[in-house]
């Protein structure tokens, strides 16, 4: 068993019935610092952020387990998106990732034993799992029919749907829904979801049945399709460089 599929042995973090991270409470001394520091400094990285996207991830290793997952998307170039990735949009929702969008022309570039690490996003958005909350349709379909064509790389690094109170262990790649098998989304989830922001992902597919889909989608992305495999990482004690890197 991979070390990203292990549950860690429990913590002073974990067994209890509460649900938030464990420590104490904000004093008004940090609040003070927190507000100053975000007057005078420009976090300009952050504020790059200009998108919202709700949609939903599966464990590349156990795609039976699925999460509903907030991205908040920051555009390097048109070929590069990078996304913090949170378990939910509240104000104290937790970080559990990172997810890398690129275009499919940078994707076709890859090695192929990289390209196997990442998945595509067609069917997550013509199935209308993919959404852009508060943002009307008519809005984001141009944004829309680009993503049809991209690729993501997810790492999840809190596996907070295990009851992990802090992040603990391994990175575990993430998968993207798709059409078949293991790939569908538990329709509570999606349901779930709707309710809360008062949509339906049944209407929203169908608005998006001219998106033209990809030509071809490289077969390397959503390995597991092909070939029933996933991918965890695994965490071994290695010998150090005792060399400096300079004399």
């Amino acid at each position: 068993m991979a070390s990203s599929d292990k549950s860690p042995a429990p913590t002073t973090a974990r067994g209890s019935a509460e649900t938030t991270t464990p420590g104490n409470p904000m004093s008004m001394g940090q609040h003070v610092v927190d507000k100053g520091a975000s007057m005078l400094q420009s976090l300009t990285p952050v504020k790059q952020i200009s998108q919202h996207v709700c949609t939903f991830a599966l464990y590349s290793h156990d795609m039976c387990r699925q999460i509903e997952t907030h991205h908040y998307v920051s555009r390097l170039n048109q070929d590069f998106l990078q996304c913090p990735v949170y378990e939910s949009d509240d104000s104290n929702a937790r970080l559990i990732g990172i997810e890398y969008i690129i275009s499919d022309r940078l994707f076709e570039a890859l090695p192929a034993e990289e390209q196997r690490l990442w998945h595509s996003h067609a069917y997550e958005i013509k199935s209308g799992l993919w959404v852009n909350p508060g943002i009307p349709e008519m809005i984001g379909k141009p944004e829309l029919e680009s993503l049809a064509k991209s690729y993501g790389k997810f790492w999840c690094t809190w596996q907070v749907d295990r009851g992990d109170k802090l992040p603990l262990g391994a990175p575990a790649l993430m998968m993207s829904p798709q059409g078949v098998n293991l790939g569908k989304v538990d329709p509570e989830l999606v349901k779930k979801r709707d309710d809360k922001y008062k949509i339906s992902t049944e209407e929203l597919k169908e608005s998006r049945v001219e998106i033209e889909e990809p030509e071809w989608i490289n077969p390397q992305a959503d390995y597991w399709k092909q070939h029933g495999k996933g991918f965890a990482i695994d965490i071994e004690k290695t010998e150090m460089k005792l060399r400096a890197p300079f004399p």
